[in-house]
C-alpha cells in the first residue's frame, strides 16, 4: 500500500472530495430546479397578455370539471330516482301464469304454496359464467361467480281493471291488491295525503284505496271521502265502495294515470278466489346486480312449466333502454370537457414557450438538456391544471349541494318522471374525473413541449 506523506498531497485529495460533495449537493438542488423555475413563473407572471391567457385556461379547466361532476352527479341520481320508483311498484322480478295475455286478463296461479318458500329462502347463488377478455368470450373456459345477495322478500298480488266514479266522473284504472306482506316504505315516499294502508277501515270494514293525484284531480276527490268501484264478471257488474285512505305520486305518468292500490282479499271476494290463489308474485331482492342470475334460477330451477318468471327490465324495457341511453350522454360530455380542456393547455403551453424563447437560449447556454427544460413548462401546466381542477370542484360540488338543498333546477314531469334534477354524489367518479383530467391532459401536452428542442440557443440570445 503506498502511503501518502506530504502535506501538499494529503491537501490536495482532501480538496478533491469537498468538490466531488459539493457536486453531489448541487445536483441534488438542481434535481428540483425545474419545479422552482416553474414555480416563480406561476407567481411573478409580469406579461399581462400571458396572465389573461393564464386565467383563461384556469376558468376553462373549472368550467370543464364542474360541468363533468354535475352531469355525472345529474345521470346518477336521475338513474337511482326513476329505477328506486319502478323498483319499489314492481319489485324486482315478477311471477305469473305463462298463459296470461298482456291485457290485464287475470288467471291465477294455483297451488303457489309448494314453491312460494322455496323463492323466499333463496340466499346466495353460485353460477358459471363464459370467460371474457377484453368483452370477448372464450370458448370452453368458464369462472364462477356469486351472488351478492338473494331474495328480499315475496310479495303476492292482483291486478284487476275497473271503473271508478265520484259525484258524475268516471276513470278507468287497474286495482293492484297486495297483502299484509307488502312492503309500504317505499309507497311513503311517494304519499302527498293520509296513510299508505289498505286496511278496511271503521267499524263497517270499508275497504280502502290509495289513489294517485292525477286521478283524484280528474275525479274531484279528496283523502277521507269514498268512491265507487264497478266490475264486469262473467257479464255482471259489481259495485263496491272504497275509502280514500291516501293519494299518492310517483311522477310517472304510466302509473299515475290509472293504477290504484287496495287489499288483496277484497279483490279475491269479487274474483271468488280461495286464499291461497293469486296472480303473481313480486320478488324483492337483496341487491338489482342479481336480477337476471335469480329470475333464470327461479325459472329453470323452481317453478313449474305453467309459470313464468321475469325481470322487471324485461316487462318494461323502453324505461330502463331510455335509462341507459343517458351513459352515452354522460360519456359524451366528459369526453368533450376534456378535449376543451386539452386544447386550451396545448395553446397555453404554446404561448408560454414562444415568449420565454429568451429564457429557454440562457438555460440552454448554461448547460441545462432540453428535457430539463421541456420538464419545466409541464410543471407549470401542471400547475395551472391542478388550480383549475381545485376549482371546478369547489364550483361543481358548491352547485350540486345547492341543487340538494332547494331543488332550484327544475324539470319537466311529464317527460323525465322527476320535479326536479337529481343529484348523487359518488366520490368514486368523481375521483376518476379529476385523475383522469390531470392524466390525460397532462400527458397530451408532452408533444407541444418539444417546440423547446427547436429553439437555437445562438438565435434566441442574439434577438433578445
Amino acid at each position: 500500500m503506498e502511503t501518502i506523506s506530504s502535506g501538499n498531497s494529503y491537501l490536495c485529495i482532501q480538496d478533491e472530495a469537498k468538490v466531488g460533495l459539493i457536486h453531489q449537493t448541487q445536483i441534488a438542488h438542481l434535481r428540483n430546479l425545474g419545479h422552482f423555475i416553474a414555480g416563480r413563473l406561476m407567481q411573478h407572471n409580469s406579461r399581462t397578455f400571458t396572465r389573461v391567457i393564464i386565467r383563461i385556461a384556469m376558468a376553462a379547466i373549472t368550467v370543464g370539471v364542474a360541468v363533468m361532476i354535475l352531469t355525472t352527479a345529474v345521470i346518477s341520481g336521475f338513474k337511482k330516482e326513476i329505477t328506486e320508483k319502478i323498483f319499489g311498484f314492481w319489485g324486482h322480478i315478477h311471477i305469473t301464469d305463462s298463459n296470461i295475455a298482456r291485457n290485464f286478463e287475470v288467471v291465477p296461479i294455483e297451488g303457489a304454496a309448494p314453491f312460494y318458500d322455496s323463492i323466499r329462502n333463496i340466499s346466495r347463488l353460485e353460477y358459471a359464467r363464459n370467460l371474457t377478455i377484453l368483452g370477448h368470450e372464450v370458448e370452453g373456459q368458464s369462472r364462477v361467480f356469486s351472488t351478492n345477495g338473494g331474495v328480499k322478500a315475496v310479495n303476492p298480488y292482483i291486478i284487476l281493471p275497473g271503473v271508478l266514479s265520484h259525484q258524475k266522473q268516471f276513470h278507468g284504472v287497474l286495482l293492484k291488491g297486495v297483502d299484509s306482506t307488502y312492503s309500504w316504505k317505499s309507497m311513503e315516499g311517494f304519499l302527498v295525503q293520509g296513510k299508505a294502508d289498505v286496511r278496511p277501515v271503521g267499524a263497517d270494514k270499508t275497504p280502502a284505496i290509495l289513489l294517485s293525484r292525477p286521478i283524484a284531480e280528474k275525479m274531484q276527490v279528496r283523502q277521507g271521502q269514498e268512491v265507487i268501484m264497478s266490475f264486469i264478471m262473467q257479464g255482471q257488474q259489481i259495485k263496491r265502495r272504497f275509502y280514500v285512505n291516501g293519494i299518492y305520486k310517483t311522477g310517472m305518468e304510466e302509473y299515475d294515470k290509472r293504477l290504484c292500490l287496495v287489499d288483496i282479499e277484497g279483490l279475491r271476494s269479487i274474483l271468488g278466489w280461495p286464499q291461497d290463489e293469486v296472480q303473481g308474485m313480486e320478488v324483492i331482492l337483496d341487491d338489482i346486480r342479481d336480477m337476471d342470475v335469480i329470475a333464470d334460477y327461479i325459472y329453470s330451477e323452481i317453478l313449474p312449466a305453467q309459470y313464468y318468471a321475469e325481470t322487471v327490465r324485461q316487462k318494461f324495457p323502453s324505461i330502463f333502454d331510455w335509462l341507459n341511453l343517458q351513459d352515452i350522454n354522460e360519456e359524451i360530455i366528459i369526453s368533450l370537457m376534456i378535449l376543451v380542456a386539452i386544447i386550451n393547455m396545448v395553446t397555453v403551453l404554446l404561448i408560454l414557450i414562444l415568449e420565454r424563447t429568451q429564457m429557454i437560449g440562457v438555460l440552454t447556454s448554461l448547460g441545462m438538456s432540453n428535457a430539463a427544460i421541456r420538464g419545466i413548462f409541464l410543471y407549470h401546466a401542471a400547475y395551472i391544471i391542478l388550480y383549475g381542477l381545485v376549482m371546478g370542484n369547489f364550483l361543481g360540488l358548491g352547485i350540486a349541494w345547492l341543487q340538494m338543498q332547494t331543488g332550484f333546477i327544475k324539470l319537466d314531469e311529464a317527460n323525465y318522471y322527476l320535479d326536479s334534477a337529481p343529484v348523487l354524489l359518488e366520490w368514486g367518479p368523481i375521483l376518476w374525473i379529476n385523475a383522469g383530467t390531470f392524466v390525460v391532459t397532462l400527458l397530451t401536452l408532452i408533444l407541444p413541449t418539444y417546440l423547446v428542442t427547436r429553439i437555437s440557443p445562438v438565435k434566441a440570445l442574439r434577438f433578445s
